[in-house]
């Protein structure tokens, strides 16, 4: 598949940006599958020792999350847990280990361990 200049593609996916040429100023971005179908994205767990998130960070990961938002590395957040010792447990898809090691050095937040998951239910 040929897709135009301005798409970017990570992680089986494709985003093209869009900026209108009118004044409005309203811009859109358009997520596309390029996998075929059935062909999951692999899920991540890492975990952080105190990291002491802002409320506002909280707010934007998780807003993230629910627009189902995908990262130049191709990494999405699904869940994020905390608690207020500061521990950060990151529920993430991803291509593979490296991917979220980079969306985590690209937030400049230290990552531990990752896990590769699947769900039991």
């Amino acid at each position: 598949m040929s897709l135009p200049p301005d798409v970017v593609t990570a992680g089986g996916e494709a985003r093209l940006t869009t900026i209108p040429r009118d004044k409005t100023g309203l811009s859109f971005t358009v997520n596309v599958s390029l996998r075929p179908e059935g062909d999951e994205v692999p899920r991540f767990m890492d975990f952080h020792d105190d990291l002491k998130l802002p409320q506002e960070a909280v707010e934007q990961i998780a807003q993230g999350a629910r627009d189902g938002a995908t990262d130049e590395f191709g990494v999405r957040q699904v869940e994020l847990y905390h608690n207020a010792d500061g521990k950060v447990y990151c529920l993430l898809d991803g291509p593979d280990e490296e991917s979220i090691r980079r969306h985590h050095a690209a937030l400049n937040v230290p990552c531990g361990e990752v896990h590769r998951v699947d769900s039991l239910l």
